[in-house]
């Protein structure tokens, strides 16, 4: 009785003190269940329902029937243009997404020296990204023109040749729109020109007193100190690259002979023209496993490469 009687004040007195956490963690979920409510009903409600959908067989007319696996079976079995597809969709991302990757850490490298006008050129270069992708897609539709199109007559004029069909073309169509997404890398540009601002200068002069020339300070010191974004540039290109769907859409229609049906909309075909909503869904799920499948293997190998900066031991 005297050690309870000791105690009960103290045992009093943490009651507030859980009451008040309590309060406080309802306050914040309170302000924040706008948020969830909104995930919930428009995010992981209707990735839920496109799982129950892809086992079926539905048109937006008619009423849902169970079919099991057969929208999977059909896609690997008996659907040569889901396979076309996805080999297109395949092919422009392991080879336009490292191009642009390429291209946008080399100008960020050109836009990182100290010259007159620098943001001036910082600012043309990144430009191309505020372009909507339409916009985007009919400017180059126009540039692609193998008569009056602009590359052709520059191609022509300055170096005498005659330029290809570009979008016109099977073999150039795919390659085509490789070179125009390569114009609009200012997003990635920027953050890879943020990261190399933020190397620090005395490994630099380290490298210098190595004897280190200009390639070697960039390969040992900048290309290490820079590879945690170069990680996530390529993570964030490879998931978009999965996803591309304007361009083909806009400017070709998955054509010519199907040279650039994207996986992304070979799905929109499915669904809004096919009517073909149970397939569309199973093909989105199977991009969903895919994009999973290749950016954990890109976590798994980043272990290799990747090497994360802790700045100076204090």
């Amino acid at each position: 009785m005297v050690l309870l009687s000791k105690r009960l004040p103290s045992l009093l007195a943490v009651r507030p003190v859980r009451r008040r956490k309590i309060l406080r963690s309802l306050e914040g979920y309170l302000f924040i269940s706008p948020w969830i409510i909104g995930s919930l009903a428009f995010s992981l409600g209707p990735i839920l329902a496109a799982l129950g959908v892809s086992f079926m067989r539905w048109t937006i007319e008619g009423t849902p029937r169970f079919i099991g696996l057969s929208n999977y079976v059909t896609m690997f079995t008996y659907d040569p243009r889901y396979l076309k597809s996805l080999r297109v969709t395949l092919t422009y991302v392991l080879v336009g997404v490292p191009l642009q990757l390429l291209v946008a850490l080399g100008m960020a490298v050109l836009l990182n020296q100290r010259v007159k006008g620098q943001n001036v050129f910082r600012t043309i270069f990144y430009m191309p990204a505020v372009v909507s992708g339409v916009a985007a897609s009919i400017l180059w539709q126009w540039m692609f023109q193998p008569d009056f199109g602009i590359i052709n007559n520059l191609l022509k004029t300055t170096v005498g040749i005659q330029g290809p069909q570009w979008l016109y073309s099977e073999e150039w169509a795919l390659p085509s729109m490789m070179i125009m997404k390569c114009w609009g890398v200012g997003a990635t540009m920027v953050i890879f020109l943020a990261v190399l601002q933020d190397v620090p200068q005395h490994l630099y002069e380290a490298a210098e007193l190595d004897g280190a020339g200009r390639w070697s300070k960039f390969r040992h010191v900048t290309l290490p100190m820079i590879s945690p974004v170069i990680f996530f540039n390529m993570v964030m290109g490879i998931i978009g690259g999965f996803q591309t769907f304007t361009p083909g859409y806009v400017m070709t229609r998955g054509g010519p002979a199907d040279a650039t049906l994207f996986y992304a909309l070979y799905l929109y075909y499915n669904a809004f023209e096919y009517s073909k909503m149970g397939y569309a869904a199973a093909m989105a799920w199977v991009l969903f496993v895919i994009i999973l499948v290749i950016t954990l293997i890109q976590f798994w190998g980043s272990r290799r490469w990747v090497y994360y900066y802790a700045g100076e031991a204090r």
